[in-house]
């Protein structure tokens, strides 16, 4: 007889909130999964099964009320490496590990990083909508951006992420600052020709282009507000892939119209989506894409091996490769 899968709890198959087909069967293989809407159909049968629970796109929520469902729960994964969703002290207080996949989405969300920041300097979705005007006669001189390389980045968040962004960065000969609430090492910081700023004030007065990518902390939120706006240069561009909550949104809004910074690039708002009538979404200096920064097949596939990953650890006693201790 073959053993009995572990079961596990996944917010759907499909939908809006749900795995693809494909990363569904990579989760089959080591698991009996069970779709929230089944779970609430009958929860005293499936509830006290469930060991495993599986977040994806922060669905289905680790709130109390679920949680309180599953009396044999052992493990929460959750597929990214923001856990501001998670109250961890509170799950492990329930004596359940959490866990993420920080070291997999790295590269992806990088990727992004540079995307946005070039799509925004060359003016390259206003170039794409010109180019496929019908009335389009001519090329409006308004088409004109701003020059990437030789210009100056400063990264907020030197974490493996800001460092991947630096490795990129380092292929346009930009010159690199970098904020961080520790500093990185000599090796570090030469193989990518990056310089320190202690004062985060500091960075932003130099830079040409400002990305973040710190994580949600209280520390962090509304980090980048009015006062960091009012230092940057009029001609600067903030690129944010971290998290919206981190930017002072209604002063970014201010900046943008009076001239205070040049442009935003923004692959998170607070909230996603944002409202149809946010004036953020009515800026002609604003370039958003919706939260896409380990959007692509192959990433997600990694994503979803990594919190297989974890998650049989858990159920087996052993040490969980990416589990959260705060």
């Amino acid at each position: 007889m073959t053993e009995e899968k572990t079961w596990a709890l996944v917010s759907e198959v499909g939908g809006e909130h749900g795995y693809l087909e494909e990363l569904a069967e990579v989760l089959k293989q080591h698991f009996q999964i069970i779709c929230y809407r089944e779970l609430l159909e009958d929860p005293v049968l499936y509830g006290p099964k469930i060991q495993v629970l599986f977040m994806w796109k922060y669905c289905p929520a680790a709130e109390p009320m679920l949680l309180g469902l599953l009396p044999s729960l052992k493990v929460v994964v959750s597929g990214g490496v923001g856990i501001d969703h998670l109250d961890v002290p509170f799950i492990n207080g329930l004596g359940v590990k959490v866990a993420n996949t920080p070291s997999v989405v790295s590269d992806s969300t990088a990727d992004l990083a540079m995307g946005l920041l070039l799509a925004s300097a060359r003016k390259i979705l206003d170039g794409h909508q010109i180019a496929i005007d019908p009335k389009t006669m001519h090329i409006p001189q308004s088409l004109m951006g701003v020059e990437v390389t030789l210009s100056t980045l400063g990264i907020i968040g030197m974490g493996e992420i800001g460092y991947k962004i630096a490795q990129r960065s380092k292929g346009f000969e930009m010159k690199i600052l970098y904020h961080n609430r520790t500093r990185r090492n000599v090796e570090d910081e030469q193989a990518v020709r990056a310089s320190y700023c202690e004062s985060l004030g500091d960075l932003l007065r130099k830079s040409d282009f400002v990305v973040i990518a710190v994580k949600l902390t209280p520390d962090t939120t509304g980090l980048i507000g009015h006062r960091g706006l009012s230092l940057m240069k009029p001609t600067a561009t903030l690129v944010n892939i971290s998290r919206g909550k981190v930017v002072d949104q209604d002063a970014l809004v201010k900046a943008l119209q009076s001239g205070s910074i040049r442009a935003a690039a923004l692959d998170v708002t607070y909230p996603e989506p944002l409202p149809r009538d946010h004036p953020l979404l009515g800026l002609p200096n604003v370039l958003i894409t919706p939260h896409i920064g380990i959007s692509t097949y192959n990433r997600a596939r990694r994503i979803v091996e990594k919190m297989v990953e974890n998650a049989v650890a858990a159920v087996k006693g052993l040490p969980v490769p990416n589990e959260v201790k705060l």
